[in-house]
């Protein structure tokens, strides 16, 4: 029998991975990855290992609060898993640095990629060996295909275009593919809750997690300004032009292509086209000011055999982008630039930029600054 480790987050899909796995003959075993961030807690009785159980604050749920924890024990429980939460706090704090780092920068973070490349797909594989499994899993709405012999298998969309989570998972080592499962991703998010509710998962009806974990209550400015205190990054406001048209008091509040909290109004809509850190300046123009027909990325992962010359494909700026037509030119070392038929808006440095050949992931970069 094959071992896995799972990541078991305390929510319905990981949870319904678990069961999964079993009915595909694993032997499985679970793994909860503590971020160190907690509220006040009490624990229950379960001996040294017990995990403290807190009731949130409000309806917001993150991945990785004591009580997904217990989640995660109870469902491992219930379907005679053994279960292991190891605290990753240093860990967690790296990606906290980075995304203060980022924002700091003027630019836009993304924790979700760095957490699957540092953590699900890096620290749990080395606890993976320690233990003798062969495979490491995730309850990531993806898939693999398999590819012809001694090639890693490619990873493609989920099946659930409303679920996939691809996008998020460029970073993965290719030769790490052929060690990883994901279970879910051949199904609609629907057919997981039902499967779940038919074994009586506990977490069937879970809802989904939606802020970063180290966040619970969504609030990225007051989590910097405790996370680093406070930050002398208030500038001008300023329109495409150069002219000054008002005072913001800190250029880490804002994200490329923000509409919303810009502090000025005009006769139509203004967004964040630019921030310059070095200036601390924001500048604010029309929406066709947004638009871009080339970027550069950096720090390149392949997940196929890196291209010598211009590649066609379709780009994803960020996770909720439509993929759009563009060519995909080899720079220098890791750095790539992307040349796309029509003008995409909200490019944001910080972010990643995805390739794909219709639903295959081709690999993906680190969007630079202009």
């Amino acid at each position: 029998m094959s071992r896995v480790v799972l990541a078991m987050s305390g929510g319905v899909d990981s949870s319904a991975s678990a069961l999964l796995l079993q009915q595909q003959g694993y032997e499985v075993i679970g793994l909860f990855m503590r971020s160190g961030v907690t509220a006040p807690a009490v624990c229950e009785a379960g001996g040294p290992d017990a995990l403290p159980i807190v009731e949130p604050k409000s309806h917001k749920q993150g991945c990785c609060s004591a009580s997904d924890a217990a989640d995660a024990r109870r469902v491992a429980d219930s379907l005679d898993i053994p279960f292991h939460a190891i605290d990753f706090r240093d860990d967690f704090g790296r990606i906290q640095d980075y995304f203060a780092d980022e924002y700091l920068a003027g630019r836009t973070p993304n924790p979700c990629v760095m957490c699957n490349i540092w953590l699900k797909f890096g620290r749990l594989w080395d606890f993976a060996r320690q233990v003798g499994a062969e495979r490491i899993a995730t309850g990531h709405y993806a898939r693999l295909e398999p590819r012809v012999e001694d090639e890693p298998p490619a990873l493609l969309r989920g099946r659930d275009p409303d679920k996939d989570q691809s996008y998020v998972l460029f970073g993965i080592e290719r030769e790490l593919l052929s060690r990883v499962l994901f279970p879910v991703g051949g199904y609609s998010k629907g057919e997981i809750r039902d499967l779940a509710r038919r074994a009586g998962i506990r977490t069937a009806d879970k809802r989904d997690s939606q802020e970063i974990c180290f966040i619970p209550d969504n609030n990225y400015i007051g989590f910097l300004e405790r996370y680093r205190g406070p930050q002398e990054t208030a500038g001008e406001l300023v329109d495409t032009t150069g002219k000054v048209v008002g005072r913001h008091d800190g250029y880490h509040r804002f994200t490329i292509g923000q509409r919303r909290g810009l502090g000025v109004t005009f006769g139509a809509p203004r967004f964040v086209v630019r921030i310059e850190p070095e200036t601390r300046r924001v500048v604010i123009g029309p929406k066709e000011a947004l638009g871009r027909t080339e970027l550069d990325a950096e720090r390149t992962n392949w997940l196929i055999d890196p291209p010598p010359q211009q590649l066609r494909c379709t780009a994803q700026i960020r996770y909720q982008h439509r993929p759009a037509l563009c060519n995909v030119e080899p720079v220098s070392g890791d750095r790539v630039r992307v040349q796309f038929d029509e003008p995409q808006y909200g490019v944001a440095p910080g972010q990643a930029v995805v390739f794909y050949d219709d639903s295959r992931v081709l690999g993906g970069g680190w969007i630079l600054q202009d």
